[in-house]
Order: C-alpha cells, then sequence, then structure tokens
C-alpha cells in the first residue's frame, strides 16, 4: 500500500500541519545547533585555521568535530560560539586508560587552556575502536574514558563537557529491517557497560552511518535514490510496518532500535560522520558530484525539517556531516579524498545551502583578513529561485506521481489541504495530489533547484498554479 494513498488519511507532523511556516522561520531565524562538519586534517593544502574559522562563521555550521586537539584550531574557534569536537587517538587509549594522571595531564593540555572561550562539547576517546582487531585496546576503552572523565570531573567540568567514543556502523549484527537493530554479541559485556557510562554521565552514543556505503553494496537505481533522499517507493519495515523513505533515517533507526534492545532507548545518539565523496575512480559505484550534492543537500534540508526519523520523531540528530575540506593525503581510492564541502581556497565545492548569505536577505560585511597574506575569500552568495511553483512535468505518469506524492508528504510537510475535505482534495487526482505536494516540499525545502527535481520529473513554473479555495505558496513570497 502506498505510503499516502491520494484516498486515505496520512498522519501529519504536528508541528508542520500547525504551522507550514514553522521550517522556513527555523530555517532563516534560528540556530541551526543540529549541524556539524569534520574538520579532517590528512592534507598538505589546508588554509591556516584562522581563515577556516572565518568561513564556518559564514555559514549555518554550528559544531566541528577534529579527529585531535589541534591547539592551532582550537584558539582558532574561541569566541565564535561555534561547539567543538576534540578526539583522543587511538594511541593514547592504553596510557589513559593504565594512567590517571596520564589522563588528567592529557585533559590539563588539550582542554583547560582554551575551555570556556573554545565551546569544548565532547572528547571522543578513540574512533571505531570496537570493531578494530584489538582486543586489548577494545578492553581499555572504558576505563580509558572513565579516567578522563574523572579528570574532567577534577576540573569541575564533569556536567560541561561530554565523554564518549565513535563506533562505525559494524557494532551492529543486524540493521534491516530497523526494528531488528541487534549489536554484535561478540562484544559481550563490553559494549552495554559503555552504554551504562553514557546513561550516568548523559553523553551521546557517537556513530557513523554512510548511505553511500550501502548503496555500494546494493547499487540499484532504487537504493540510489532512497540512499539520496529522492522519491522513491520506500521500504517496508516488517517488524513494525513503517514505510521508511531514506536510508539515512533507516539507519539511525537500526541504532536506536539496537540501543532500546538492551534497555538504553534514551541514551542520545549522534552522527559522527556521514557524507558523499563527490568524484571517485572508474571502478568505484556511487562517487560523483551530482550525488554528493544530492546527499548532503537533501540531507540538510531533512535535518532542518525537524520532523526526525519515525521512531524519533519531531527532533533532528545532531550530524556532522563528512567532510569540511578534501584531504589529498589520505590512502586509498580517489574518494577518500573528495568528501569536502568547500576547496582549499575556501570556496564550495558545490552548493548545498550552507552560506549564510544565500539564506537571509541582509548580505554580512566581507570578513576582514586575518593578516595581510591570508585575505579571507567569502562565501559567494548562490542566487536563489525569487519566484515560482514547482509542479510535475507533461506526461509524467500516475505512478510516478503516487511515488513522488508519497516522497513529499512523507517528509513532514502538511498535506492536510489534500485528505478528504480539504480546500485542494478536489479535483480527486493523484496529478492533482501530485502536484501539490511536491510545490509544498519545494517551498518549504530552502526553494532550490535541487527540490524541484522529483527524479527529472518536476520544473518550476511562473504560471500561478492556484484555482478557486486552493491556494498554492510560492510565487513572490
Amino acid at each position: 500500500m502506498p505510503l499516502f494513498n491520494h484516498n486515505s488519511p496520512l498522519f501529519i507532523c504536528a508541528a508542520a500541519a500547525l504551522c507550514p511556516l514553522l521550517f522556513q522561520f527555523l530555517h532563516f531565524a534560528c540556530s541551526e545547533s543540529f549541524i556539524g562538519v569534520n574538520y579532517g586534517q590528512v592534507a598538505d593544502n589546508l588554509p591556516p585555521p584562522a581563515a577556516t574559522a572565518k568561513l564556518l562563521q559564514s555559514t549555518s555550521i554550528e559544531k566541528v568535530r577534529l579527529y585531535g586537539a589541534d591547539p592551532a584550531i582550537i584558539r582558532a574557534l574561541a569566541d565564535t560560539g561555534i561547539g567543538i569536537v576534540i578526539g583522543a587517538a587511538n594511541g593514547d587509549i592504553p596510557a589513559l586508560a593504565s594512567d590517571p594522571n596520564f589522563a588528567g595531564q592529557w585533559v590539563a593540555t588539550n582542554v583547560l587552556p582554551y575551555y570556556p572561550a573554545s565551546k569544548i562539547l565532547v572528547i571522543t576517546v578513540g574512533n571505531e575502536v570496537m570493531t578494530s582487531t584489538d582486543q586489548n585496546l577494545i578492553s581499555q576503552l572504558l576505563p580509558a574514558m572513565q579516567n578522563v572523565q574523572n579528570a574532567l570531573n577534577a576540573a569541575s567540568l564533569g556536567g560541561k563537557i561530554k565523554v564518549s567514543t565513535v563506533h562505525s556502523m559494524a557494532v551492529l549484527t543486524q540493521s534491516d529491517p530497523p526494528s531488528s537493530g541487534t549489536f554484535n554479541p561478540g562484544f559481550g559485556g563490553t559494549m552495554k557497560a559503555l552504554l551504562q557510562f553514557h546513561q550516568a554521565n548523559g553523553s551521546p552514543f557517537m556513530i557513523n552511518p554512510y548511505p553511500y556505503f550501502a548503496y555500494q553494496s546494493d547499487p540499484r537505481a532504487e537504493t540510489l535514490a532512497f540512499c539520496l533522499f529522492q522519491p522513491n517507493a520506500g521500504r517496508v519495515d516488517s517488524g513494525t510496518g513503517i514505510k521508511y523513505m531514506n536510508m539515512f533515517d533507516a539507519q539511525v533507526d537500526a541504532v536506536h532500535s539496537a540501543l532500546n534492545a538492551l534497555g538504553f532507548k534514551d541514551v542520545e545518539i549522534v552522527v559522527a560522520e556521514t557524507g558523499w565523496p563527490c568524484k571517485g575512480d572508474p571502478t568505484e559505484v556511487g562517487p560523483s558530484l551530482d550525488n554528493a550534492k544530492a546527499f548532503n543537500g537533501n540531507l540538510i534540508s531533512h535535518l532542518r525539517s525537524l520532523v526526525g526519523t519515525p521512531l524519533m520523531p519531531g527532533k533532528s540528530v545532531d550530524t556532522y556531516i563528512f567532510a569540511l575540506f578534501d584531504e589529498d593525503l589520505k590512502p586509498g581510492p580517489s574518494s577518500e579524498r573528495s568528501f569536502g564541502l568547500f576547496k582549499p581556497d575556501l570556496s564550495v565545492t558545490y552548493d548545498v545551502d550552507l552560506s549564510k548569505n544565500s539564506q537571509t536577505p541582509a548580505t554580512p560585511a566581507t570578513p576582514a583578513p586575518v593578516s595581510p597574506t591570508t585575505p579571507i575569500t567569502p562565501i559567494t552568495p548562490v542566487p536563489k529561485p525569487a519566484a515560482g511553483w514547482c509542479v510535475p512535468k507533461p506526461g509524467v505518469s500516475d505512478a510516478q506521481l503516487q511515488s513522488n506524492l508519497d516522497y513529499a508528504c512523507g517528509q513532514g510537510i502538511d498535506c492536510s489541504p489534500i485528505q478528504t475535505g480539504g480546500t485542494c482534495f478536489d479535483p480527486n487526482t493523484v496529478a492533482a495530489h501530485a502536484a501539490y505536494a511536491m510545490n509544498l516540499l519545494y517551498q518549504t525545502a530552502g526553494r532550490n533547484p535541487w527540490n524541484c527535481d522529483f527524479q527529472q520529473t518536476a520544473t518550476l513554473t511562473y504560471t500561478n498554479p492556484s484555482y478557486g479555495q486552493c491556494s498554492y505558496p510560492g510565487g513572490n513570497t
């Protein structure tokens, strides 16, 4: 059964139903603390930290994750209001675990000189340790985290800076369907002890879901659409009957289910990494500029909608996009060096509506140069459509329009006007209902060209499609 049959009721996100303009208000007027970015440094061509800090301030990115604790970067982010995640390396874990004094010195060196001017939020102890083959390291992970926590407590920062570690999705042995999400039983009591630590300290469970890798393992066209947040038939969870319209929600809910199965459903989930490369080797499946732009652009729109996931509705999971810049020294296939949202010259690799300049009518002044030799290049505002409505192209089949309708109304927009008794219910056809829903999603998702694509079945018009009592949002508003 379609998620949104044009003759059946639909449960609508309460916030969207109460106020269709809520999304726009949040997009333009409120902070977007759920949007973060990973700042990797495996490169020899990165801009100076001060220049990067200015770049970040010109965007709606509110949090940055570092893989280490580079003092130059931490200092550069001071007094910017940008939240910072710093990391202790896997190689630090044995000393952190065995020596509380080493943990105290780590905090004294990497936190105390900078906090609170530099807004350090989380210390990650290790990266993807649980799925490594080093059993000694795995056994030392929790003691290391506890010693770092104790060091923060001793400095009266225990309630202000959280301690966590980052996992790959491979910590789950089962993730499909999402309701069956289960942690690897081979971890024994180690995972449960980690979760008890998170629960006791109010710290997040951090994980790296990558729809990109899911597509690589199943490179069908329908899987690509599902992974890119594009119109698709959806996938029904056989355990709950919930229809999922994108892979990101499915992966995050699988993690939620795994937490719930162990009795820790209230532990916060943070997406420490997710992203899509804009290029790769000829033998790689998936990397392309269009795919990267679609994934990251639609992910950001999805987060801004505050729809949440089916199992965690009404809020957006804090998400750190990988990555801020390409890292030209990373080993492996070309895709590993091609995840950056920005180029080393501070220009955008592709536009995903992160610039504050492109989100508000006012144009901020050009940032002052960091020094005479390192001028800042502000992000060039990308013109947004000033008017128009998004409608289906002529000749699109009812099956495709039904898919578009399911997808659009599944994103939390207010589709009540095309329900029975609604002002746009008549004519009671798939084509009419799809046109209304497609346009409403376009208007609320930022009015970017890619928001009116629908797998190349939609187009912009400057002729108002409103009729009678049925008013289509858009135009010059």
